[in-house]
């Protein structure tokens, strides 16, 4: 019985590791086809710059740090998206503290 049980652990963990490496190949691949991917549609179609639509008029005095304070975590979560670039990120942040 134990050389049972020390087979089948032996191959609970041999099937595991294999699996684990698969995955790991699995979403590097998938990754090297997404960024080659991007850079054809990129190279094909220059694409401008993303611009903010205008800013809206800014709110009372009081509402002003809370609005900042929303309005950075929206351009954080457009950058974690990929839409704004680590350029266009920080030119919307100093113009959203400098107001």
């Amino acid at each position: 019985m134990p050389g049972l049980l020390r087979g089948v652990a032996r191959t609970a963990v041999i099937s595991g590791t294999a699996t684990a490496v698969s995955n790991r190949v699995s979403r590097r691949q998938a990754g090297r086809w997404a960024q080659q991917d991007w850079d054809r549609t990129s190279a094909a179609a220059p694409q401008e710059p993303y611009s903010a639509p205008p800013a809206a008029p800014e709110a009372p005095a009081g509402d002003s740090m809370d609005t900042k304070i929303s309005q950075l975590k929206e351009l954080a979560q457009l950058k974690e998206q990929g839409v704004l670039s680590e350029a266009e990120f920080e030119a919307q942040k100093s113009r959203i503290l400098a107001a």
